[in-house]
């Protein structure tokens, strides 16, 4: 009896546990580059994406690798020095991806940070609902801002799709240089405080021509109070050049997300060509 049931389960398809260990490590590979780049990313790693959110997203993401992507490293390199490179460089890949967005979109919070800071407005703080500190408002702005024409340019689609096709080119297994990760992210680093420096210019001219027109007041009529008179009249002139300058800086920042995905993107190739 106990042979009959044994050729019974023998007999029965789709019990191959080695194909099924096979799969699971291939998907576990694959995973980590995506995973990584959904964690650091500006978009998909924000505090107001859920944990069950980013987990879906990256195992949808990883089905459709595993499934276009028929060669991937064996299981048996799991646990391996190999094994080891390997997952190691998936997360370099990834992370580097994403830090270089970050760093991009950092530039619209610096900038906010500095006119709230140079206008008396840095004490309207409020929970930063992408990194969960508290931030000056103006900043937190300019930030949901950029996200929202980020999302209207399709950027999280191209950034996908250029995760997704650097498996094609760069394989699991393959072997990166950090010079390219090195440079690129120096690179990003100096657009971003040119970025920065390029949205707050506006704001700190006009403040700065505000400033002395108020000096040259207050020391003609020594008994005007500096604090009731100054203060709301800049805070007034940031809102009006706000206002009068938001198709600019909407210009401004959707320059900055084109290159911020073309760093992403020449950094990518930089890893390929390497």
């Amino acid at each position: 009896m106990l042979g009959f049931v044994n050729e019974g389960l023998g007999a029965l398809p789709g019990l191959n546990l080695q194909s099924l260990l096979e799969l699971i490590g291939q998907f576990l590979f694959a995973t980590l580059r995506i995973g990584s780049f959904l964690l650091t990313s500006p978009l998909f790693g924000a505090r107001f994406v859920l944990l069950p959110v980013r987990i879906l997203i990256s195992v949808s993401l990883t089905i459709m690798v595993v499934t276009l992507n028929p060669v991937l490293p064996s299981i048996e390199l799991i646990g391996s020095f190999r094994g080891l490179v390997i997952a190691f460089t998936e997360l370099v890949i990834g992370i580097s991806a994403g830090l270089i967005l970050t760093i991009f979109f950092a530039a619209a919070s610096l900038a906010g940070e500095k006119i709230a800071a140079s206008s008396g407005l840095s004490m309207a703080t409020a929970v930063d609902p992408t990194s969960g500190s508290s931030s000056p408002v103006m900043a937190q702005i300019l930030m949901l801002f950029l996200l929202v024409i980020f999302m209207s340019l399709d950027g999280h689609l191209i950034v996908i799709r250029t995760l997704i096709e650097s498996y094609e080119f760069l394989p699991i297994g393959g072997i990166i240089k950090s010079e390219p990760i090195i440079s690129a992210g120096i690179n990003a680093a100096g657009l971003m405080f040119t970025s920065a420096t390029l949205i707050m210019l506006p704001f700190a001219v006009v403040l700065l021509l505000l400033q002395i027109s108020i000096g040259v007041i207050t020391r003609s009529a020594p008994t005007l109070n500096l604090f009731s008179f100054a203060f709301p009249i800049t805070m007034l002139a940031v809102f009006f050049i706000v206002y009068l300058s938001m198709a600019s800086i909407g210009n401004g920042l959707s320059n900055l997300a084109d290159d911020a995905i073309l760093s992403m993107q020449e950094m990518m190739e930089s890893l390929i060509n390497g």
